[in-house]
């Protein structure tokens, strides 16, 4: 964690916001001796089947078997398909 004034980090914003960005690295911003704000990275990116994933590790057996059941039954049947889809927009 690195410790800034509010001034040096706007006399150095693009390179402040390149360390949080690519190194990963939390600043702590100083104004009059005192922590007023911190620049956090945002954590990475997950799609859905990673947290999907997850989420069935936390399952009992039971569970996670009827949950794999109805996804399976959801993948044969026709609907939620992409092609069921309609334009909201459209009169």
């Amino acid at each position: 964690m690195k410790t800034l004034t509010v001034t040096e980090v706007a006399r150095n914003f693009s390179s402040v916001l390149d360390g949080v960005e690519r190194e990963q690295e939390e600043v702590v911003l100083v104004r009059n001796h005192r922590q007023i704000a911190r620049l956090v990275p945002e954590p990475p990116a997950r799609n859905a089947l990673e947290v999907l994933g997850d989420l069935y590790r936390t399952l009992d057996d039971a569970t996670a078997s009827a949950l794999a059941e109805a996804m399976g039954a959801a993948r044969k049947s026709k609907r939620g398909t992409l092609g069921e889809l309609r334009n909201p927009w459209d009169s």
